[in-house]
């Protein structure tokens, strides 16, 4: 089966794609595209997916870069493939060839351009990340590499909806500790619980930033298991494990 990947006219002019699970070479649990090391999944299997995305993406395999997600806000400027695995929550470059990739199963994947500096990034930005900064370092740092903020376009890929997003009072607290103004992106839920809207926090968070242009593809993936894993869904299933989406840019 073909691979799947959702693109934006934001990003019109750089090779780019949020990919679903389909088209993947996995079974069960992970059926498709799980491009996740940190799953149960077969290695090969997930080997194989990744080739796939590089093979789309018209890159070595080796210039597929990733990283180890940890929820932090750390960017890691990337000159050349890394010949060992590096820690953080995005990257940047202005690199060609070099495709940027970040897995996700319900955070926000976001990817970054900037057309008239030819620079790019890509983060992982779940509630903590975004919460800590990790957008912001990213524009900061693709800054250093010559990109100007208010040309930065960037698009935050499928991630988990307000519908499906329930929390709890903590949850709500912390937000309200660091600027009452974040209730507007908390709804009435069951009970206590509450229900947060994640890309529109990702996207006032970019706003603020500075950024002019920025959108989200309106992709839930809780709510379309046909085409993308979610920790939540499977969670709520009480599924044994979940297979990870893989979202790319490259020059």
């Amino acid at each position: 089966m073909t691979l799947e990947a959702l693109k934006s006219d934001l990003l019109d002019g750089v090779a780019h794609g949020f990919f679903t699970r389909r088209g993947g070479a996995s079974s069960g649990l992970f059926h498709g595209l799980n491009c996740g090391y940190g799953s149960s999944d077969q290695d090969q299997m997930v080997r194989i997916n990744r080739q796939r995305v590089a093979e789309a993406m018209e890159v070595p395999f080796s210039h597929l870069v990733t990283i180890t997600q940890t929820h932090s806000p750390d960017v890691i400027a990337i000159d050349t493939p890394p010949k060992t695995r590096m820690t953080g929550d995005a990257m940047v470059t202005n690199q060609p060839g070099v495709a940027l990739a970040i897995l996700t199963a319900d955070c926000q994947p976001v990817l970054f351009h900037d057309p008239e500096a030819a620079v790019i990034g890509a983060a992982h930005a779940g509630w903590k990340g975004a919460r800590d900064g990790v957008l912001e370092n990213t524009l900061g740092a693709m800054e250093h590499l010559g990109a100007r903020r208010e040309k930065i376009r960037a698009v935050i890929g499928p991630t988990i909806s307000q519908m499906n997003y329930e929390v709890g009072p903590e949850f709500v607290e912390t937000f309200l500790r660091d600027d009452q103004t974040n209730g507007r992106f908390f709804s009435d839920g069951d009970e206590d619980r509450s229900k947060f809207d994640l890309p529109a926090y990702g996207l006032d968070r970019l706003k603020q930033a500075g950024v002019s242009q920025a959108e989200w593809t309106r992709h839930c993936t809780y709510a379309e298991p046909d085409r993308f894993f979610s920790f939540r869904r499977a969670t709520h299933r009480s599924e044994a494990d979940y297979g990870r989406l893989i979202s790319v840019i490259r020059l």
